[in-house]
C-alpha cells in the first residue's frame, strides 16, 4: 500500500491517549481557492475604503501567484522563496521575476532572518490571498506612477491588517455561513475515523482560534450528519476549546471560560478542566488537569507556526501537520520523474568535464605554462551548452508544479524552507486528516534511516564502481 502519512520521527499511536485537532483546514476542510478568492475580494474592498486607488478593486484573483512558505520583504516590495538554510532561491517584485544578478546585488549573500520585522512569512492557507494581493499592488504601484500608493512596507502592513480585520469583524465568516456548500468540504470518512479512534479509547479534543458560534456552525454542518455511534459532536469530542489564541495557548497561562453549548453564554471557570466546551485557556493547564504527559498527546494542525512549531518547542506534544497541497505535489512528482532522470543524465555528463576543467585551471594557476588553452575553451563551451539544456529542463519541471514558484517542498535540489520546518517540527505529515484516521489507532510509524552527507557520498561512489 502506498503510504499517505509521511514520517519524520517515530510515533507509536498505541501510546497516544489524547488526539488534538485544529479545526479550520484540518478537521474542517475548505475549498481553498474559493475561500481565498473571497478573502481577496474583501481585502480589496477594505483597502479602497481606506483610500487606496479605485484600480485596486478591479484586480482579479490568480491562485497560482503564491504558495505557502514564501516570505514577503516588506521594505523592498519583494516576495521570496527560501531554501532550508534561509537563502533566497527565487524572488519576484510585483509580477516580475527578479534575475539572479539583481537578486545578488540586492541581497548580497546574506541569509534571511525571519525574526526580522521587515519580513513576513506566508505560512498558512489563509495567507495566500495576502501574498497574491501584495504582489498585485506592488505591480500597480510600479506601473502607475501617477497614482497615490504608499511605500511597500505600508502596503504589506495594510494588506495584513485588512485580512485580519476580515476575520475579526466576521465578514468572511458571514459569507461562508450563507453558502457553506461553496466553501466547506464534507468528508464522511473523517467522521467515521473519529468514531473508530473513540472505540479504541482515544480521547479527542479540538483547539481552535475560531469563536464558539462559528465552531458550532461548522461542526453541525460537517460532523453531525455522518455520525453513527453518537448523537452529536458534543459526544465525540472530550473537550472543545474555542478562541484559543494560538500560538499563545501553547506558551501562556490564560484562564478558561466555560461555554454553555446551548446558547453560547460563558462564565469564568476556576475548577479542574473536564469534558465540555471552553474558551481560551492554556496547554499547560490542559495537561495538568487531565494528568497526561506531553508525549501522550498528538496534536494535528495545518499552521507551521501557530499549530506545530511553538507547540513542539513549548509543550513537547507529538505533532502532525496537514499539508493539503501535498496530494497534488506527490502526483506531479511521479509525472516529473522522466524530466528528473534527464536532468540527472545531463549532470553526470557535465561532472567529468568540470573535473577535467578544474585540473587544467589548477595546473594553469600553479605552473603558468604547458596548458592546453584550446581544450579549456572546448570544455567551457561544452559545460555552457549542457547548463543551457539543464536550465530548460528545470523550467519545464517547475511548470509542472507552479509556474511562478515550482515545488512547495523543494527549491531546486534542496528542501524549501517550508519543508525544512515541517521536517524539524512535525513528527508526521499528510495531505489531509482522513489519511491518518483511515489507519489503525495502533499504527506504529517508523522513521526511515537518513544517510548523512558523507555516507551518501561513499554510497554513490560505490555505485559508480559497480
Amino acid at each position: 500500500m502506498i503510504p499517505k502519512v509521511y514520517v519524520n520521527r517515530t510515533l507509536n499511536l498505541k501510546r497516544i491517549k489524547f488526539l488534538g485537532l485544529d479545526m479550520d483546514h484540518t478537521l474542517i476542510r475548505y475549498r481553498t481557492p474559493e475561500f481565498e478568492r473571497l478573502s481577496h475580494l474583501y481585502m480589496k474592498e477594505k483597502l479602497v475604503r481606506r483610500g487606496y486607488p479605485e484600480i485596486v478593486r478591479g484586480l482579479e484573483f490568480h491562485e497560482d501567484l503564491a504558495i505557502r512558505g514564501l516570505v514577503i520583504d516588506k521594505t523592498r516590495g519583494n516576495v521570496l522563496k527560501l531554501n532550508r538554510h534561509s537563502a533566497i532561491r527565487a524572488s519576484y517584485h510585483g509580477l516580475k521575476s527578479i534575475d539572479f544578478k539583481t537578486q545578488q546585488k540586492t541581497y548580497k549573500s546574506t541569509y534571511i532572518d525571519l525574526a526580522d520585522a521587515d519580513y513576513l512569512a506566508v505560512d498558512t492557507a489563509f495567507s495566500l490571498s495576502l501574498a497574491i494581493l501584495f504582489m498585485q499592488i506592488v505591480e500597480l504601484k510600479e506601473g502607475n506612477s501617477g497614482l497615490a500608493f504608499p511605500e511597500f512596507a505600508v502596503i504589506a502592513d495594510d494588506v495584513l491588517d485588512v485580512l485580519d480585520e476580515a476575520h475579526r469583524d466576521g465578514s468572511l465568516k458571514e459569507a461562508v455561513k450563507v453558502d457553506l456548500d461553496r466553501y466547506v468540504i464534507k468528508d464522511p470518512s473523517v467522521v467515521a475515523g473519529l468514531e473508530k479512534f473513540k472505540k479504541h479509547g482515544k480521547k479527542i479534543f479540538i483547539v481552535t482560534n475560531s469563536d464558539y458560534t462559528y465552531t458550532k456552525l461548522l461542526l453541525d454542518y460537517a460532523i453531525d450528519p455522518f455520525l453513527k455511534d453518537h448523537k452529536s459532536w458534543l459526544e465525540v469530542f472530550e473537550v472543545v476549546i474555542t478562541s484559543a489564541q494560538k500560538p499563545r495557548y501553547f506558551y501562556d497561562n490564560l484562564k478558561y471560560l466555560k461555554v454553555n453549548p446551548g446558547d453560547g453564554t460563558m462564565v469564568n471557570y476556576y475548577d479542574r478542566l473536564g469534558p465540555g466546551v471552553y474558551q481560551g485557556g492554556s496547554a499547560n493547564s490542559f495537561t495538568k488537569d487531565f494528568h497526561v504527559m506531553g508525549d501522550e498527546i498528538l496534536y494535528i494542525g495545518d499552521h507551521i507556526y501557530g499549530d506545530i512549531l511553538r507547540l513542539k518547542k513549548d509543550c513537547g506534544w507529538r505533532t502532525a501537520m496537514v499539508i493539503e497541497e501535498l496530494s497534488r505535489e506527490v502526483g506531479q512528482n511521479h509525472l516529473a520523474e522522466p524530466l528528473n532522470v534527464d536532468i540527472d543524465c545531463h549532470m553526470r555528463t557535465k561532472e567529468p568535464l568540470e573535473e577535467e576543467l578544474t585540473v587544467l585551471m589548477t595546473q594553469k594557476s600553479e605552473t603558468g605554462h604547458g596548458v592546453d588553452e584550446k581544450r579549456i575553451e572546448e570544455l567551457q563551451h561544452q559545460i555552457s551548452e549542457i547548463d543551457g539544456q539543464i536550465s530548460l529542463l528545470i523550467r519545464q519541471q517547475q511548470n509542472m508544479y507552479n509556474h511562478y514558484w515550482g515545488q512547495l517542498m523543494r527549491s531546486g535540489n534542496e528542501e524549501s524552507y517550508f519543508a525544512h520546518q515541517v521536517d524539524r517540527f512535525a513528527c508526521v505529515y499528510m495531505a489531509k486528516l482522513g489519511d491518518l484516521l483511515e489507519l489503525s489507532p495502533r499504527t506504529y510509524f517508523r522513521a526511515p534511516r537518513r544517510p548523512l552527507a558523507h555516507e551518501l557520498a561513499h554510497e554513490l561512489a560505490h555505485e559508480g564502481t559497480v
